[in-house]
Protein backbone atom coordinates (compact mmCIF):
# COMPACT_ATOMS: atom_id res chain seq x y z
CA UNK A 1 0.00 0.00 0.00
CA UNK A 2 1.09 3.36 -0.70
CA UNK A 3 0.02 6.61 1.09
CA UNK A 4 -0.84 10.24 -0.82
CA UNK A 5 -1.33 12.95 1.50
CA UNK A 6 -4.38 15.11 0.06
CA UNK A 7 -6.56 17.69 0.96
CA UNK A 8 -9.88 17.19 -1.35
CA UNK A 9 -11.00 13.18 -1.93
CA UNK A 10 -10.73 12.17 -5.09
CA UNK A 11 -13.90 11.55 -6.80
CA UNK A 12 -11.96 7.87 -7.93
CA UNK A 13 -9.96 6.11 -5.38
CA UNK A 14 -7.04 3.85 -6.59
CA UNK A 15 -6.56 0.37 -5.22
CA UNK A 16 -3.70 0.08 -2.48
CA UNK A 17 -3.92 4.02 -1.64
CA UNK A 18 -4.21 5.50 1.54
CA UNK A 19 -5.22 8.85 0.91
CA UNK A 20 -4.76 11.37 3.96
CA UNK A 21 -6.15 14.88 4.27
CA UNK A 22 -4.56 16.03 7.48
CA UNK A 23 -6.69 19.56 6.91
CA UNK A 24 -10.05 17.26 7.11
CA UNK A 25 -8.52 14.97 9.78
CA UNK A 26 -9.70 11.68 7.47
CA UNK A 27 -7.71 8.52 6.14
CA UNK A 28 -9.54 6.55 3.45
CA UNK A 29 -9.07 4.06 1.15
CA UNK A 30 -10.16 0.91 -0.68
CA UNK A 31 -10.97 -2.08 1.18
CA UNK A 32 -8.13 -4.56 1.05
CA UNK A 33 -9.92 -6.98 0.83
CA UNK A 34 -10.92 -6.22 -2.81
CA UNK A 35 -14.58 -5.52 -2.39
CA UNK A 36 -14.43 -1.86 -3.39
CA UNK A 37 -15.84 -0.57 -0.38
CA UNK A 38 -14.29 2.42 0.66
CA UNK A 39 -12.90 2.97 4.14
CA UNK A 40 -13.28 5.88 6.08
CA UNK A 41 -11.28 6.28 9.20
CA UNK A 42 -11.69 9.90 10.93
CA UNK A 43 -8.52 10.63 13.02
CA UNK A 44 -9.37 12.20 15.72
CA UNK A 45 -8.81 11.83 19.89
CA UNK A 46 -11.83 9.03 19.32
CA UNK A 47 -11.56 7.29 16.02
CA UNK A 48 -8.10 7.02 14.60
CA UNK A 49 -4.36 7.91 14.89
CA UNK A 50 -2.17 8.33 12.34
CA UNK A 51 1.80 7.83 12.18
CA UNK A 52 4.16 9.20 9.88
CA UNK A 53 7.79 8.17 10.33
CA UNK A 54 9.12 10.28 7.42
CA UNK A 55 8.19 7.45 4.99
CA UNK A 56 5.68 5.41 5.96
CA UNK A 57 2.07 5.63 7.35
CA UNK A 58 0.57 3.27 10.00
CA UNK A 59 -3.14 3.53 11.70
CA UNK A 60 -4.30 2.32 14.76
CA UNK A 61 -6.32 0.47 16.13
CA UNK A 62 -7.18 -1.93 13.22
CA UNK A 63 -9.85 -1.18 10.90
CA UNK A 64 -12.57 -3.68 11.33
CA UNK A 65 -15.48 -3.65 8.37
CA UNK A 66 -18.11 -4.85 10.22
CA UNK A 67 -20.78 -3.29 8.41
CA UNK A 68 -19.52 -4.04 4.94
CA UNK A 69 -20.36 -7.84 3.37
CA UNK A 70 -16.52 -8.95 3.91
CA UNK A 71 -16.34 -8.00 7.12
CA UNK A 72 -12.65 -7.46 6.80
CA UNK A 73 -10.27 -6.92 9.10
CA UNK A 74 -6.75 -5.31 9.34
CA UNK A 75 -4.07 -2.69 10.67
CA UNK A 76 -2.33 -0.80 8.23
CA UNK A 77 1.65 -0.74 9.72
CA UNK A 78 4.11 0.82 7.88
CA UNK A 79 2.03 1.25 4.77
CA UNK A 80 1.78 -2.96 4.68
CA UNK A 81 -1.65 -4.77 5.45
CA UNK A 82 -1.76 -6.94 8.32
CA UNK A 83 -4.49 -8.93 8.68
CA UNK A 84 -6.09 -9.48 11.71
CA UNK A 85 -8.55 -12.77 13.01
CA UNK A 86 -11.96 -12.62 11.81
CA UNK A 87 -14.22 -11.47 14.55
CA UNK A 88 -17.68 -13.15 15.64
CA UNK A 89 -20.54 -11.48 15.70
CA UNK A 90 -20.37 -11.34 19.52
CA UNK A 91 -16.60 -10.11 19.52
CA UNK A 92 -17.65 -7.04 17.06
CA UNK A 93 -20.81 -6.31 19.59
CA UNK A 94 -18.26 -6.20 22.41
CA UNK A 95 -15.83 -4.19 20.22
CA UNK A 96 -18.79 -1.68 19.74
CA UNK A 97 -19.92 -1.35 23.03
CA UNK A 98 -15.80 -0.61 23.98
CA UNK A 99 -15.94 2.10 21.67
CA UNK A 100 -19.12 4.07 22.54
CA UNK A 101 -18.46 3.27 26.06
CA UNK A 102 -14.51 5.17 25.27
CA UNK A 103 -16.12 7.79 23.36
CA UNK A 104 -18.44 8.73 25.84
CA UNK A 105 -15.67 8.67 28.91
CA UNK A 106 -13.43 10.78 26.46
CA UNK A 107 -16.45 13.58 25.48
CA UNK A 108 -17.78 13.44 29.56
CA UNK A 109 -13.88 13.95 30.48
CA UNK A 110 -13.96 17.22 28.31
CA UNK A 111 -17.11 18.48 29.30
CA UNK A 112 -16.13 18.34 33.43
CA UNK A 113 -12.76 19.98 32.01
CA UNK A 114 -14.54 22.80 29.88
CA UNK A 115 -16.84 23.72 33.09
CA UNK A 116 -14.04 23.39 35.24
CA UNK A 117 -12.01 26.36 33.10
CA UNK A 118 -15.67 27.86 32.61
CA UNK A 119 -15.88 28.39 36.38
CA UNK A 120 -12.65 29.53 36.69
CA UNK A 121 -13.51 32.06 34.26
CA UNK A 122 -16.53 32.70 36.00
CA UNK A 123 -15.22 33.13 39.14
CA UNK A 124 -12.38 35.64 37.76
CA UNK A 125 -14.61 37.88 36.00
CA UNK A 126 -16.84 38.03 39.59
CA UNK A 127 -13.89 39.10 40.99
CA UNK A 128 -13.43 41.66 38.58
CA UNK A 129 -16.63 43.02 38.24
CA UNK A 130 -16.97 43.33 42.22
CA UNK A 131 -13.84 45.21 42.10
CA UNK A 132 -15.05 47.18 39.19
CA UNK A 133 -18.17 48.02 41.21
CA UNK A 134 -16.04 49.22 44.19
CA UNK A 135 -15.21 51.95 42.02
CA UNK A 136 -18.76 52.99 41.03
CA UNK A 137 -19.33 53.02 44.81
CA UNK A 138 -16.77 56.03 45.49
Amino acid sequence: MIHKFIEFVPTELENDVLYISIDYCTAIHKCCCGCGKEVVTPISPTGWKITFDGESISLYPSIGNWSFPCQSHYWIKNDKIVWATKWSQDEINVGRQLEKSEKMKYFENKKAALHIKNKKELNLWSRIKIWLSGFSKR
